[in-house]
């Protein structure tokens, strides 16, 4: 099965510890680079009304602004109280300097 794959930005529009909010046809999602390797998930906290790319990133985990509550980066699970839904994940795919959206991958895996 052939994959379409969404530009979401720019590599130099993602540093390591602030998430870019990207905005592809209609959908936002938050992207980050941990330990040079980029990663996307859904942009909106599965608690409440917090966008994660205002989000805090602590090593592997976004921190969210609403509620204070954790994600792995990585996998979108949660990790902190009061998140328990995972995070929507994607491949992420990097072409020359343009990031490039995938698939989305199996919840609960790296």
């Amino acid at each position: 099965m052939n994959v379409e794959l969404l530009e979401l930005c720019s590599i130099n529009d993602v540093q390591p510890d602030q998430p870019y909010r990207a905005e592809v046809d209609g959908a936002a999602y938050a992207v980050f680079e941990v330990n040079g390797k980029y990663y996307a998930t859904q942009d909106h906290c599965t608690h409440g009304p917090g966008s994660l790319s205002d989000g805090y990133v602590d090593g592997q985990e976004i921190e969210c602004p609403f509620h204070r509550g954790r994600f792995n980066i990585l996998t979108g699970n949660p990790t902190a109280a009061p998140c328990t839904i995972p995070l929507k994940t994607w491949e992420v795919m990097v072409e020359g300097d343009r990031i490039l959206l995938g698939k989305p991958r199996a919840v609960n895996s790296q």
